[in-house]
């Protein structure tokens, strides 16, 4: 026989069934020898006889009967199956190391009686133990001469029968990690059938108010499993169903498992479904109420009904009575709701495994077995005949509330559910709105709920076609209470920040000798001569005739030059008011000590009679030693301060599973070596790991994933995951905060060659095939992400950026397209990207709004006002209003100015002294219809003026910034008046001329009125606006 046996999974199973069994607890201290016997039944789905085969052997064996004795197993079966149990029959002598009995084949005889075969193991179970009693599972009872026979001889010898179906059932129960796995994925193939077939389903129903029967509802839940598409990637035909989808509404409910779907049509109020999917013979279970319109007591008892449950989850842990956890959550339910306690179901659920209900181990008030970790349950609990007072008809008069899921049984925490399909009140609640009220409730009610998941552009997007005026006045009422909200969180902010103060880090000190043995004991230091000590990073000079040591740090420069016969070795020391560079400062120790500043050497360059060498060689050679230890130095130093504040991440675990959700042919950015290559990302248990073929290796963990964006390829040229990370990663021996990957699709070049025709064969072939592998990446990333979200519960969900509300803008050198996802405002396709939290966000201001310019500037301050701000310049005015009405809808406050304001004064005004900002209005002074703006302006100038002198190398950096941040005004017209020009056609040379010189005059005209307006300025109002750079 071809198929093979797990004999691991035998050997292991074996050992525990008879570990139990010597134990000799309950039932199996009154058997002797165990039988069990296998008929042919197509109907029995579930027997404890072939569920023990099936863990045993991983198949069903019908026709063959087991017999477990003291020191031996007979098994008595059809020659193939003889052939297919050699597999784990040991010859005799040679018994198992695991101390596990030898086994026995018989081959059964067809058409005869085997009588020789049935003496065998009759004499083998009298030689077991005592041999007067036999354990069976007194519930199979599998038709047939060839069962009935054998069942006679057990009775014909007088053999006692004791059921061992429970104990059986609870050596069972606990489950290897392999099988665990099975049913995670039962339970998991379950959710999705729910999830993208049935609810659909049922909401198309509703949708379109369909009269479709209960039974036939089943049957095309049935039906979905034989499509791949709903089965989370699983073979069809390793699936089953546990039992037949069991759909309920319209008053008749009955919480059971053996009751079938009725032919009534469904009701649109409580929709009860029960469905349980079986996965390579491991079984999950799964049920949930689905609800049209529910009045607000059916909420409320819903609610409720989620809260016991949780309850129930606390309850099941290992060691804990099965009793015990029912008797606790009854209590509950009569503590908090006693009028429900008679309405909920009389047991909470049942073990599963191999079998669907293992009715020795049900969860109800008598059963005293203890539940132990690894068990699977499946739970189970609901009120029954809830009365509805809000109904007319008769079938809304009574509902009924059911949910259940598959759950796992831990050590010490709180049952497992493996089925997360969401079950919360706005899950499972389908809510139905009337014409009337559409039109006046769709702003407020909806809204919250749309934008809350990640559907800010639906709402958005429905709101441009109304009234333009009306809209802008519900902006600016709701723009009035987040100012006062901004400034009072603001404030409430600062008052906790208050004291902490921030400690400069004092630059680090280094010694070169501890103690004075250390130092190095060479001949050139006797000699007085400069010796470079490369171990402890010391150059040892001779300083009045005593040779001092200098640690590398200490040294800022050197020199050398020839004049003459003599040669001069100059050497620069760090001391306080020296530069360290920009970002280090002037931090020393102890800065008032004496420092030596520079020291000079002079050394012949002629050869003295009887000198072995030229004198100034030692000078020569200081100086090039120097600079290698130098630049060791300073490359160590570059790499540790990469690697200061990084916070140390968890190691990630390696799932071994093969079936890994993997995404294969990626690249990476940044790259991790000069060029960049391809990989493969796998999704693990608590992270990712990208590989490339080179070997390198880099690990993101789930933790550490601040957002997680999927750019699909419409519009694009590449297809991208972006993580955005909490904490930095090093990897190429930088550190990074942002990481993608992504793959490329289509040919980004043009062929310019060849003669553009409409029409042509080649090139419609072309297109065709990019549309393709459009689609077909678009595919495999989307399953990637959907196995991910499952693998991690979806605890990582990945964000798609809204194209719709994208605009264009320049938060670096160039344009790009930034779109807002449901929590961020981001830009992953071109590099560097451009991320921005908006839970981070205080406000956002518009700058250089003005009617004559084409476009503004976006400034976005965050609530860490030592954070510096973001800005995004040269954004079309067209997109000034859809970026308002998005902001508004997030809730982020904004307001607008006609000048480009200082903002690093103004951070640094606001952070120096913020009790007096927020006195002075705090945020108002950039809304242009506070009252008394002028004086808070003229009063906020003063403050900067007094409290704010800046350094000129800090002038020097803010110039440097606008100089990277955004062109100067002229520039972005000149730009977008080229633009409308290229798109315009048609026109003659006189008029394209005659069009120049009016754009020539105008620029001219431009920039005459900004000089005017500079020299007539008397006091810019506060904050100062920032001198720009203008690029040639």
């Amino acid at each position: 026989m071809a198929v093979n046996l797990d004999k691991e999974a035998y050997y292991r199973r074996i050992k525990r069934l008879y570990g139990n069994w010597k134990k000799a607890e309950d039932e199996f201290g009154k058997v002797d020898a165990i039988v069990v016997s296998v008929g042919v039944d197509e109907e029995i789905v579930y027997a404890k006889s072939t569920a023990l085969q099936t863990w045993l052997f991983g198949y069903e064996l019908t026709d063959t009967i087991m017999v477990f004795c003291d020191t031996k197993i007979i098994f008595l079966a059809s020659k193939k199956k003889v052939e297919f149990l050699k597999q784990v029959a040991i010859t005799k002598g040679n018994e198992n190391a695991n101390g596990v009995p030898p086994i026995t084949l018989l081959t059964r005889e067809k058409n005869e009686s085997n009588k020789a075969n049935f003496d065998k193991m009759i004499e083998a179970i009298r030689g077991s133990k005592e041999g007067k009693t036999v354990g069976v599972f007194s519930k199979d009872k599998f038709p047939g001469e060839y069962m009935k026979s054998w069942n006679d001889t057990i009775t014909a010898e007088g053999l006692e029968k004791v059921d061992i179906s429970a104990v059986v059932a609870y050596t069972m129960a606990v489950k290897e990690d392999g099988e665990l796995a099975l049913m995670k994925k039962a339970a998991a193939v379950t959710s999705e059938v729910y999830s993208k077939f049935f609810k659909e389903r049922v909401m198309e129903i509703v949708d379109a108010d369909e009269k479709v029967r209960h039974s036939k509802l089943a049957e095309s839940v049935e039906k979905a499993i034989e499509e791949k598409k709903y089965l989370g990637g699983a073979d069809p035909s390793t699936v089953e169903m546990c039992y037949p989808p069991i759909i309920q509404s319209g008053g008749n409910y009955s919480l059971k498992f053996s009751v079938v779907s009725d032919k009534n049509h469904m009701h649109f109020g409580a929709i009860t479904c029960a469905m349980g999917i079986r996965y390579k013979s491991y079984c999950s279970n799964l049920v949930r109420t689905l609800m049209v319109d529910p009045p607000q007591e059916m909420q409320d008892n819903y609610n409720f009904l989620l809260q016991v449950e949780e309850e129930l989850l606390k309850q099941l842990k290992h060691g804990v009575k099965i009793c015990d956890a029912y008797t606790a959550v009854l209590e509950y339910v009569k503590k908090e709701k006693s009028d429900l306690a008679a309405k909920l179901t009389k047991n909470l659920g049942f073990a599963m495994g191999i079998e669907f209900r293992e009715g020795s181990l049900v969860l109800n008030g008598k059963n005293q077995y203890k539940l132990k970790k690894g068990m699977v349950l499946s739970i189970s609990l609901g009120f029954a005949d809830l009365v509805n007072k809000e109904g007319k008809k008769e079938e809304q008069k009574k509902y009924a509330l059911f949910i259940g899921d598959t759950v796992q049984i831990n050590e010490e925490e709180a049952a497992t559910i493996l089925t997360p399909v969401k079950k919360k009140i706005k899950n499972v609640g389908i809510f139905l709105k009337n014409d009337d009220e559409e039109d006046e409730e769709e702003d407020a009610d909806d809204a919250e709920e749309l934008l809350g998941k990640g559907a800010r552009g639906a709402a958005l997007l429905a709101d441009r076609t109304r009234n333009e005026m009306t809209a802008e006045e519900k902006r600016r009422a709701h723009q009035k209470e987040l100012a006062n909200q901004v400034n009072e969180d603001a404030k409430r902010r600062l008052t906790e920040q208050k004291g902490e103060q921030q400690i400069q880090k004092a630059r680090k000190s280094n010694v070169s000798y501890k103690n004075m043995s250390q130092m190095p004991r060479e001949k050139d230091i006797r000699d007085m001569k400069i010796f470079i000590d490369k171990k402890y990073e010391t150059v040892v000079m001779p300083v009045f005739g005593i040779a001092t040591p200098f640690h590398i740090a200490t040294i800022k420069n050197i020199s050398m030059s020839v004049e003459g016969d003599y040669t001069y070795l100059r050497i620069n020391f760090y001391v306080p008011g020296s530069s360290l560079g920009r970002h280090e400062g002037n931090i020393f120790p102890n800065p008032d000590a004496t420092f030596v500043k520079e020291i000079t050497y002079r050394a012949s360059n002629l050869k003295a009679p009887g000198d072995p060498s030229v004198p100034s060689t030692n000078l020569q050679n200081a100086f090039r030693i120097i600079k290698e230890v130098q630049k060791r130095y300073k490359t160590r130093e570059a790499e540790e301060k990469e690697k200061e504040g990084i916070v140390k991440q968890d190691s990630l675990v390696i799932n071994l599973n093969r079936s890994n959700p993997k995404l294969k042919d990626l690249y990476i950015r940044p790259n991790i070596a000069q060029k960049r290559m391809q990989g493969s990302l796998e999704a693990h248990t608590n992270g990712f790991r990208f590989t490339s073929v080179r070997g390198d290796k880099v690990d993101i963990l789930y933790n550490n994933i601040k957002h997680s964006i999927f750019q699909p390829c419409d519009g694009e040229m590449i297809i991208v995951l972006h993580f955005h990370l909490k904490n930095a990663i090093m990897f190429g021996k930088k550190r990074h905060t942002d990481v993608q990957f992504y793959t490329e699709v289509g040919e980004i070049t043009t062929d310019l060659g060849k003669h553009q025709h409409m029409h042509d064969r080649d090139d419609l072939y072309a297109e065709q095939m990019e549309r393709e592998m459009r689609h077909k990446l678009k595919s495999a990333f989307k399953n990637f992400i959907e196995k991910v979200e499952t693998l991690t519960k979806e605890e990582l969900e990945f964000e798609v950026p809204f194209r719709d509300l994208g605009f264009q803008g320049a938060p670096y050198r160039s344009t790009c397209l930034l779109q807002p996802t449901s929590s961020s405002l981001v830009n992953v396709t071109e590099w560097p990207p451009f991320v921005v939290t908006l839970d981070e966000v205080e406000l956002v201001h518009f700058e250089r709004v003005q009617f004559h310019l084409k476009n503004f500037d976006v400034v976005i301050v965050y609530k860490d006002y030592n954070k510096k701000v973001t800005m995004i310049n040269a954004v079309p005015v067209n997109s000034l209003d859809p970026i308002k009405e998005w902001l508004n809808s997030c809730d982020i406050k904004y307001t607008e100015g006609v000048q480009s304001l200082n903002w690093t004064k103004i951070m640094k005004t606001i952070v120096d002294d913020p009790e007096g900002f927020f006195e002075q209005g705090g945020w108002s002074f950039l809304d242009p219809e506070s009252e008394g703006e002028g004086a808070e302006e003229d009063s906020e100038s003063e403050m900067e003026d007094e409290t704010f002198n800046p350094s000129a190398e800090e002038d020097e950096e803010e110039e440097e910034d606008s100089d990277e941040d955004y062109d100067s005004e002229t520039e972005d017209s000149d730009y977008s008046a080229s633009l409308g020009s290229e798109e315009e056609s048609g026109k003659d040379w006189d008029e394209l001329e005659e069009e120049a010189r009016k754009a020539d005059r105008e620029s001219h005209y431009e920039d005459a009125e900004e000089t005017t307006n500079r020299k007539r300025k008397v006091r810019p109002p506060a904050p100062t606006p920032s001198k720009k750079k203008r690029r040639h």
